[in-house]
């Protein structure tokens, strides 16, 4: 990400950023620091690549379409879903469901991994609409799925790379 820092003497304290294009255009005081306003940058540049990959995603329509297909091969289209979404904002889960407004949040890192898996996190998801508890009526649920265990080793595959552990 091409990134064009403007300073102003009128600006006291406050940096912005909005981006034009492909550039991040920031504005910053002129006395601020290097390292300070380096340190500010890198934090834009991470909200606006995650507003992009959100974007993105959200302009295939997929996840909705990927939903509506398991709801209708796994729950006879009983499913009542409100809303499915990405998100950014998700570090530590890859997806969360609130059953009373049955809204799901999907986190925007299971749109870049495989098909399979996405498949397998939606359907996780959905399964709490039924169920919300990860109990044995859930799991008897999830288990449906052919690639579920498959699924559930790949993603604490990437759990464990993304938390550093080093492992046995």
């Amino acid at each position: 990400m091409e990134v064009k820092i403007i300073r102003s003497k009128r600006r006291l304290r406050t940096v912005s950023a909005r981006m034009s294009k492909d550039i991040l255009l920031v504005q910053a005081p002129e006395r601020l620091a290097l390292e300070q306003l380096d340190k500010i940058v890198g934090q834009f540049k991470i909200k606006f690549e995650k507003k992009l990959i959100k974007t993105e995603l959200d302009k295939t329509r997929d996840l909705v379409d990927r939903a509506n297909k398991i709801n209708a091969k796994y729950f006879a289209n009983k499913l009542k879903l409100d809303q499915i979404e990405y998100v950014t904002d998700q570090n530590s889960k890859f997806g969360c469901c609130n059953w009373r407004s049955a809204r799901i949040r999907i986190s925007h890192k299971i749109g870049l991994m495989p098909g399979w898996v996405r498949d397998y996190v939606v359907l996780h998801e959905m399964a709490h609409l039924v169920e919300p508890n990860h109990d044995k009526a859930f799991w008897e649920i999830v288990s449906r799925y052919r690639l579920a265990e498959r699924a559930r080793g790949y993603l604490m595959a990437v759990a464990h790379n993304i938390s550093g552990s080093s492992g046995p």
